[in-house]
């Protein structure tokens, strides 16, 4: 079949439809269903995520409900986009909605437009060329579709069955549903200004107003989450499908011995005749394992956090550093599994005091006591640590982030 010629270059808008409240998928406090999270990141997320990197889009736009702008607002800075993305308020009904985002597009130069609705995250590339490809070659309407497979049924208001409906010819629509701009911007304004608002979607507009609508080849994943179960399902397959975010960050330090009364390690304190010097209370262990959660995210180092030139932190306590740590990586959206220190130290006995520091740092971070490890060793006395002059720690956490 000769391939059909493209007349002149497109230049696609898109508008996202996410006005809706989502009734059918139940209440939540993470808001209507296209801002709840499924694989790590919200409906919308997805959604925009796939039209922002497909080149042929020149201009995006999201119509949300007037109360959802701070939802929006966190679910949009998961996205990168170097198309131009714009908000616009909808209306009452879809169809209202969509005539508001068409209307947004009226000044950016855009040929052809793409509608789609925000809660189906499950279409690609390809179906997004196919649809293009289409219009390229004239379609002043196209229609994603599947054939209808199940077995149809007419029944009485006594749920009787009447008859079998054929299948023939019988397909599912999708979106994006995609047109022609000022074809699909005129049927829209027509039917608005006619006063009808029963329209199931933005095909049947383009069909009332006599545009011969071209169906495609669409998406079996490409379905639209409405209930709880389907958000569900929808979690369940982009977390099975994600690589763990399993992260492992190592944290080292060293503070000299001086003459003292004692010892502070992983927030123990043990009798000694020597004690660590240092601006806080030089609790070495803590410190190594503060940085190693600070380093699961990129968040710095303990010196950045609590600098030793700030007479605020003079004595303090260490369980200050590791608790704050802890809670830059929550959130951040890690969850910590495991933390372990190894002490280098001739003197004084570890041994004896593993069990309590190990029930400090369950404390300290909030994670049950067997994923909490202390060990020690000498360094056999050679060395600053093996003359007595000083003590060193190694550490290591596992976190585990959400989302890739």
């Amino acid at each position: 079949m000769p391939q059909m010629q493209q007349k002149q270059p497109l230049s696609i808008g898109v508008v996202v439809v996410a006005a809706g409240r989502g009734e059918r998928a139940g209440a939540s406090e993470e808001g209507p269903k296209q801002y709840r999270m499924i694989g790590g990141k919200p409906v919308i997320t997805h959604t925009l995520e796939k039209f922002s990197s497909w080149d042929p889009a020149q201009h995006i736009v999201v119509v949300i409900h007037p109360d959802d702008e701070a939802l929006f607002a966190r679910a949009f800075r998961h996205v990168l986009s170097v198309t131009p993305i714009d908000v616009v308020h909808g209306g009452q009904t879809r169809q209202q909605s969509v005539l508001s985002g068409l209307r947004h597009l009226q000044d950016k130069g855009i040929s052809h437009v793409l509608i789609h609705d925000a809660v189906r995250p499950f279409f690609d590339h390809v179906l997004l060329d196919r649809i293009a490809g289409s219009l390229a070659g004239g379609a002043a309407a196209v229609l994603p579709a599947t054939p209808i497979a199940d077995t149809l049924k007419r029944a009485d208001a006594d749920g009787l069955v009447i008859e079998t409906v054929s299948r023939a010819q019988l397909y599912a629509a999708q979106t994006p549903q995609s047109f022609d701009f000022g074809t699909i911007l005129d049927a829209h304004e027509r039917v608005a200004a006619a006063g009808l608002s029963d329209f199931t979607d933005d095909a049947a507009i383009a069909e009332w107003a006599g545009v011969p609508v071209r169906i495609v080849e669409g998406m079996v994943d490409n379905v639209k989450l409405t209930v709880r179960r389907d958000i569900a399902m929808a979690d369940h397959k982009l977390s099975s499908n994600q690589l763990p975010d399993v992260r492992t960050g190592n944290g080292y330090d060293v503070h000299q011995l001086e003459a003292g009364d004692g010892v502070t390690l992983c927030g123990v304190f043990i009798p000694h005749d020597q004690k660590l010097k240092g601006h806080s209370d030089a609790d070495v262990a803590l410190h190594a394992l503060t940085d190693a959660l600070l380093a699961t995210c990129g968040a710095g180092d303990i010196g950045d956090h609590f600098p030793p030139s700030d007479p605020q932190w003079k004595g303090a306590p260490s369980r200050i550093f590791i608790e704050h740590a802890a809670k830059i990586v929550r959130e951040r959206g890690g969850t910590i599994m495991n933390a372990d220190v190894t002490l280098i130290a001739e003197a004084p006995k570890v041994g004896p005091h593993r069990d309590t520091m190990r029930a400090s740092l369950a404390e300290f971070l909030g994670i049950s006591i067997d994923r909490c490890s202390v060990k020690a060793t000498t360094n056999e006395t050679i060395g600053f640590v093996g003359r007595r002059e000083g003590i060193a720690a190694i550490a290591t956490a596992t976190v585990v982030y959400q989302g890739n």
